[in-house]
Order: C-alpha cells, then sequence, then structure tokens
C-alpha cells in the first residue's frame, strides 16, 4: 500500500491474543521529527503478529530515550506483509543537516 507522507514512526504494541508477535505500529506524519513536538499522527498502521520490519534503501534515526524509529524527509512510503515481515520501502529526500 502506498501512502504520501512527510515522516512515519515505527513503533511497537504488546501481542494480541495468543499471536507468537507483537504488533508492529506505524503512524504517518505531516511534519518531520513528530515526536519532538507531540504532533498527532495522519494516519495510524497496525500489523498484528509481526516478527520483524525491514527498511528498505532510505536514511532512518532511532532515538534512544524512546522505543520508536523515525524516517523524516518522505514523499512517499510502500508498505508491504510478507508473512509476519513488514517491508517499508519509499521515496525520500536527502537532508541530512537539521538542528
Amino acid at each position: 500500500m502506498k501512502y504520501k507522507t512527510k515522516s512515519i514512526m515505527v513503533g511497537r504494541k504488546p501481542r494480541v491474543g495468543n499471536n507468537k508477535y507483537k504488533t508492529a505500529v506505524i503512524g504517518l506524519f505531516e511534519v518531520n521529527n513528530p515526536h519532538k513536538i507531540g504532533a498527532a499522527p495522519t494516519k495510524v498502521l497496525d500489523f498484528q503478529n509481526t516478527e520483524k520490519v525491514r527498511i528498505r534503501n532510505m536514511n532512518v534515526s532511532y532515538y534512544l530515550e524512546g522505543n520508536d524509529i523515525i524516517i523524516n524527509d518522505l514523499e512517499e512510503i510502500d508498505i508491504a506483509e510478507d508473512g509476519h515481515n513488514i517491508i517499508i520501502k519509499g521515496r525520500q529526500e536527502n537532508i541530512e543537516k537539521r538542528r
């Protein structure tokens, strides 16, 4: 599924019922670094029983103060399910200098 968005936050929720794996949560945002300003997501996607999330060919930030992965400067992402795995691909501006 393709989505137009500026950034995403990838996190997790507990297992549901007797699922073997946890629930992957992907929040879509219209601003970069949404965690810094408390921005609400425009859409939240839950993927139950997910073993891993693969992120392909993008610049990614992992903030140790939290448990989430942030991907900024997006134009579009494509999220696909492959068994118990989620694959995220996307188009991203290459911006590394930000304060």
